[in-house]
């Protein structure tokens, strides 16, 4: 038992036998008391794929600290399912789902004077809001992500959510049979786990390994495959030794363990969700980390590996390939990680890759940094009169990302999807779509569905969108998100009308409206703040309390 929950029990003294008395109703002994109380954090649920194969993980996490002389206390997270929510209103909880989770980690961990805190999650937002809560807590914590999910296979091709969308553009285009949508559409996800490219769930997965949160290898494991559930019992026995050294997420969780985290996801040329996600996790870590923190790291990084969903290869050819230690190994001989930074392991980064192997020639999903796949970056945060708190770019994998065209406005994605797939959208236009950021979505909705359909009509690299929501991981093509300030703070986004000229030129980092001052003012004194899409429950909570997305969309900013 930690000196801090003995200390506690003392404290409370008339308090400390009906405490007992309740454990005792769960078949605790008296020898329970000594040893420590550590919380599983459980993901599961059959919503999603994503999650849908957690329990087996939770169940061996619970064998683990067991073995390991825990008593493991388990309690339920909920998740959103991005991929299912896509396009829909339910889309606008799934960022208000990572400081739900976030909620769930912290309250229970510390109205239940847990020791230690192991969290398990899959779909997108369980990261970052199960890391959110972890660091809130403070106590000694791992991280075991559920998995990623094995592809998909139809005509010899490997498959995954993207496909889909794409695939929907493709066959409203006609440029796809009806047969071949339907059978992609039934191949698409073959079992459990999470999206298999370098999405969100996996951009973070990998970014908490590298962040010291979670262990080697463990981030780009298949859920269904047996080296996961021994993982978890390894992360598990792991924890129990973190809390007998007192080793907590804050000693951990730093600005050079940060800067470590984002170096892998540039070179794994991860999601733009990465950027709204650190800067969360570094406010709840209490960190200093800016957005212009992303640009700088950018600028020397250079782009490692060949993933989806401008690359190739998914997380299971990454894994195969030696996975993120294999990546961080080449950062840390080139001088791009900070090999001296705490793990969870209680070894340094530069002892967890001591043994590590060299890049096998036989493979090309890693690059070596002397022949990097992009010499810098693939997240480049753009700024100009559209976004003067700064926007995020996804810049690799394009031909020329520089873009002058007239704008096409539309205040929801709904009418933007519909204007794609009647064919209204040419090749030139920009696509401005607004009202959607952390307050005027709400929850700052992702656009997957609009992006993969552009692509599907082979206008991916011809047409520009711009938007104050986000992206899906799996988005690529000539866009920009988290657009700050956002149309419903009266952002300049909300000020672009129907042709005006916008340009995004990821070059010069430039987001720019070529409207004049005098204009711009003309139309902001005309310009009314919507009312509230949602005045009661979640919605409406977050509406009111998120920050800007250039802060990371958090609600508990409050200085």
């Amino acid at each position: 038992m930690s000196d801090n929950r003995r200390s506690r029990n003392i404290t409370e003294g008339v308090a400390r036998a009906p405490n007992r008395s309740m454990y005792y109703a769960m078949g605790y002994t008296e020898s329970d008391f000594g040893k420590p109380m550590i919380g599983v954090a459980n993901g599961h649920s059959t919503i999603t794929p994503c999650n849908s194969g957690l329990q087996r993980l939770a169940d061996a996490a619970v064998e683990g600290l067991r073995a390991a002389g825990a008593n493991p206390q388990v309690f339920g997270t909920p998740t959103i399912s991005d991929g299912m929510a896509m396009g829909t209103e339910g889309m606008k909880y799934s960022l208000v789902s990572r400081e739900v989770i976030s909620d769930c980690v912290e309250t229970c961990v510390g109205g239940q004077w847990m020791d230690g805190v192991l969290v398990i999650g899959g779909c997108d937002k369980n990261m970052p809001g199960g890391m959110m809560g972890m660091l809130r807590a403070n106590v000694p914590s791992i991280y075991v992500y559920g998995g990623t999910i094995l592809p998909g296979r139809y005509k010899g091709q490997d498959l995954n959510i993207v496909s889909v969308f794409e695939a929907v553009g493709q066959f409203s285009a006609g440029k796809m049979s009806e047969e071949d949508f339907c059978e992609i559409e039934k191949r698409a996800i073959p079992g459990s786990g999470s999206c298999g490219g370098m999405y969100t769930a996996n951009t973070m997965s990998s970014a908490f390994e590298a962040l010291g949160m979670s262990l080697p290898y463990s981030s780009t494991e298949a859920n269904v495959h047996e080296e996961k559930v021994e993982s978890t019992r390894r992360a598990a026995a792991v924890l129990v030794e973190a809390v007998k050294k007192d080793l907590k997420p804050r000693d951990i969780v730093t600005r050079e363990s940060i800067e470590n985290a984002v170096a892998v996801i540039m070179a794994t040329g991860g999601s733009t969700n990465a950027v709204l996600h650190f800067l969360a996790i570094a406010h709840a870590a209490g960190v200093e980390w800016t957005i212009d923190d992303f640009e700088r790291m950018r600028k020397k990084v250079p782009v490692l590996c060949n993933l989806k969903p401008s690359g190739q290869y998914l997380a299971v050819d990454l894994h195969r390939a030696g996975g993120i230690p294999a990546v961080m190994k080449e950062l840390l001989e080139a001088g791009l990680l900070h090999g001296h930074c705490m793990t969870i392991t209680g070894k340094t980064v530069a002892e967890n890759l001591a043994d590590v192997p060299d890049l096998s020639p036989d493979q090309d999903v890693i690059q070596p940094v002397s022949n990097p796949i992009y010499a810098q970056g693939h997240l480049a945060i753009l700024k100009g009169n559209l976004s003067p708190e700064g926007c995020v770019a996804k810049i690799t994998g394009l031909k020329n990302p520089v873009i002058t065209g007239p704008a096409r406005v539309f205040d929801d994605e709904q009418s933007a999807l519909a204007a794609i797939m009647a064919g209204q959208i040419k090749a030139g236009d920009v696509m401005v779509l607004r009202y959607l950021g952390p307050k005027g979505g709400p929850g700052m909705p992702e656009m997957l569905a609009p992006t993969g359909a552009l692509i599907g009509q082979g206008l991916g690299e011809s047409v520009g969108l711009i938007t104050d929501g986000r992206f899906s991981g799996g988005t690529w093509g000539m866009v920009v998100g988290h657009v700050a300030p956002e149309a419903y703070e009266g952002g300049n986004i909300a000020l672009v009308q129907e042709g005006d000229a916008i340009t995004i030129d990821a070059h010069q980092l430039l987001l720019q409206l070529h409207v004049g001052d005098e204009e711009l003012a003309r139309r902001r004194a005309q310009w009314k703040q919507p009312v509230p899409r949602y005045t009661r429950g979640v919605l409406a909570k977050f509406a009111r309390n998120a920050c800007s997305a250039s802060s990371g969309a958090v609600l508990d900013k409050f200085d």
